[in-house]
């Protein structure tokens, strides 16, 4: 059985945020809340708040333990785009891109 978390538009762009998810991909789910709770980056405590959010799911809506759940992936997709601009040379304005994410991860049983 297939069980998921969504956050949609965290503030980190997701190339910073892949870096990180892909370390989980195939692990248990408890290690990777452990793992995850000792990379001192912001986008491990975003994406550890979704994985605890997915292990929470497993056990409320489907009676699952969450011995037995392993990250069948993590996700980290693109999102929102806010523009700006700052002030640049000669009276110019320079755009500035703050990328957004969506985290997905999928947690599923060993059956």
């Amino acid at each position: 059985m297939e069980v998921q978390a969504l956050t949609r538009n965290a503030h980190m762009s997701p190339k910073k945020m892949r870096e990180v998810a892909n370390t989980i991909t195939g692990r248990k789910a408890a290690d990777a809340v452990d793992l995850l709770t000792l990379i001192p980056r912001k986008s491990a405590r975003l994406i550890v708040k979704t994985l605890k959010s997915a292990i929470a799911n497993a056990e409320n809506n489907n009676n699952v333990s969450a011995d037995s759940l392993v990250v069948k992936y993590a996700i980290i997709e693109q999102g929102l785009v806010i523009k700006r601009f700052k002030a640049g040379a000669r009276g110019t304005a320079k755009p500035r891109r703050k990328r957004m994410s969506h985290i997905r991860i999928v947690l599923s049983d060993n059956n």
